[in-house]
């Protein structure tokens, strides 16, 4: 299992694929273990660099508190690790966050940045995931399929088979809750995710930029990939039919997330 020793830390990495070197930031909670076929069509275009951030999946888990900053930072450690001095970035809800955080922090690294489905925060923030961290496993299920997705009523979900198997898939992962250290590590970058503002800090983003949104994502609203284009500048925004996993739902979103990458 490849790893680099980065900022204090060991943090698991993996390299997919062929082409232009693309860094791949993932969500909320999530690893290679458990979403590593997200990858799979950017490795069909790019040579794609995918890794657990930390307190999270196969890398350490750190004492204390984290900040959005200690994710950019591991990031571009884990560039010089394998030897890039620039690429492409994508990244996928919290990993958007922490893309635009590496970003505004190192600008001259990233050719070419998409932004999936996430929010700058400030008064544009995400919706606060930490305030859910104690709730009990059937008032998460009853609230996350509208925050997936807000047409997502039960009423909506009976007509709509796609779409049910598609909320039932994500609410799968809330039926097991993590426990000790692995728990520990996800709370502590739900906390981070809490304090993630960089609204201000987006015009240092220099390279092409598209800003990708579901048209009924309950976590990352429209307006908030409207309130990133905005200040980014030159930036693309794109608005797709969906909620928060839109690059599943709408055909279109995908191949054109590839192509702006693919520049």
């Amino acid at each position: 299992m490849p790893t680099a020793a980065v900022n204090g830390i060991e943090v698991y990495y993996e390299l997919r694929g062929e082409g232009p070197p693309l860094l791949f930031f993932n969500g909320s909670g999530a690893t290679l273990e458990t979403t590593g076929m997200m990858l799979d069509p950017f490795t069909s275009r790019f040579a794609v660099l995918g890794f657990d951030q930390r307190g999270l999946g196969r890398t350490s888990i750190p004492p204390g508190s984290y900040e959005m900053a200690d994710y950019a930072a591991d990031a571009a450690a884990l560039l010089d690790h394998v030897g890039w001095s620039m690429c492409r970035a994508v990244g996928i809800s919290f990993g958007g966050m922490v893309a635009q955080e590496f970003a505004v922090t190192f600008p001259e690294r990233v050719a070419r940045l998409a932004l999936v489905c996430t929010s700058p925060g400030g008064a544009h923030a995400s919706y606060p995931l930490h305030e859910m961290a104690d709730k009990a496993p059937e008032e998460l299920l009853a609230i996350g399929a509208t925050l997936l997705d807000t047409r997502f009523t039960p009423e909506y979900l009976a007509e709509h088979e796609t779409d049910r198997m598609l909320a039932e898939m994500a609410g799968q992962r809330r039926e097991s809750p993590s426990v000790g250290e692995v728990r520990r590590g996800e709370l502590a970058q739900l906390d981070a995710r809490s304090r993630h503002d960089v609204l201000d800090r987006l015009p240092r983003i220099g390279c092409p930029t598209l800003v990708a949104s579901g048209r009924y994502d309950g976590i990352a609203p429209v307006e908030n990939g409207e309130a990133i284009a905005a200040r980014v500048p030159g930036a693309e925004l794109r608005v797709y039919e969906g909620g928060h996993m839109f690059f599943v739902q709408d055909p279109a979103a995908m191949p054109e997330i590839l192509d702006f990458l693919a520049g």
